[in-house]
């Protein structure tokens, strides 16, 4: 299934399912879904209180969620909208966190001139740059080495800690499309280098246009990954490529975290880049992008 986070002429934050280019509302039938006792046994620890509605409460409602979505739909449920009437915030509009992979495919690693990693090298980008699939990037005042990274992310979808190779893709909802838009000069010029600034400033995370379930991607290591810069591709790589595949970057992060519903793994980005193309080529106003993931979706917005 595709799901969205979406708003309509009353400007209420909904979540759907898209059914043939229409748009199923679940947003009440989601507020009947219990939390999961997963999920209020982890907020009575942390002291906070659970997601009371949204795609978030979906994600925490434990793994009965999916199958129960299903049986809504399948009992006849109807669409509300055309896909092309409504507007899309990202999928998950304010993950908790956002956990980056440097350098995972092996064509971007030999691009850069710089020997693999042993293990992930872990990146996070701040929440608070996360913006809709088709939301214009605005580059920043200073900023001129504005560069995209066409990425896999992965959506959370069960608490995890310490969690074993073998049972990661377990604790995955789903799969989107993520632009790791990055100002360069704060990853590459300075001393020290500031990528948790070059990759979190406001609107540096475009992401969606929905969030596909899991079992709509059985192996999530055989899709391509391509991004196209006013209509020539620059990057095209596949996930066969990653350096560490998807159950070894969830299960290695889970060794210094805990996982949480709504949480999004970004998977790192093939070769294509602007900053290691000959001469470098960043991006200016006016330029249109445009990302995909076989199997996951598409988005496209303008530089501003």
């Amino acid at each position: 299934m595709k799901l969205i986070t979406f708003h309509r002429h009353d400007g209420r934050v909904r979540t759907g399912v898209v059914l043939n280019q229409q748009v199923l509302d679940i947003s009440d039938w989601i507020e009947t879904l219990p939390v999961s006792a997963q999920a209020l046994a982890h907020h009575q620890r942390a002291g906070t209180l659970p997601p009371v509605g949204g795609m978030l409460r979906w994600l925490s409602a434990g793994p009965d969620a999916l199958p129960k979505l299903q049986d809504h739909v399948a009992w006849g449920a109807v669409p509300d909208v055309d896909l092309a009437d409504v507007s899309l915030y990202a999928p998950v509009p304010r993950p908790g966190k956002i956990i980056g992979v440097g350098r995972n495919y092996a064509d971007h690693a030999k691009e850069t001139g710089v020997a693999p990693f042993e293990k992930p090298r872990i990146i996070f980008k701040m929440s608070s740059s996360v913006v809709a699939p088709g939301a214009p990037v605005v580059r920043p005042p200073g900023v001129t080495k504005l560069d995209f990274e066409s990425e896999l992310a992965v959506v959370i979808g069960a608490y995890g800690r310490h969690i074993p190779e073998a049972q990661a893709l377990e604790h995955v909802a789903g799969y989107t499309v993520l632009n790791d838009v990055s100002a360069r000069e704060f990853q590459f010029d300075i001393s020290p280098a500031q990528t948790t600034f070059a990759k979190s400033m406001d609107g540096f995370c475009p992401m969606g246009p929905w969030l596909v379930t899991r079992d709509e991607v059985p192996d999530p290591q055989a899709l391509d990954v391509s991004c196209w810069l006013n209509g020539e591709r620059m990057q095209h790589g596949h996930t066969a490529d990653m350096l560490f595949p998807v159950k070894t970057l969830v299960a290695y992060v889970s060794q210094f975290m805990t996982l949480e519903p709504g949480d999004v793994i970004t998977t790192g980005t093939p070769a294509g880049i602007g900053a290691f193309r000959q001469p470098p080529l960043y991006l200016q106003p006016g330029d249109q992008l445009r990302l995909e993931v076989t199997g996951v979706g598409s988005m496209t917005h303008a530089i501003a």
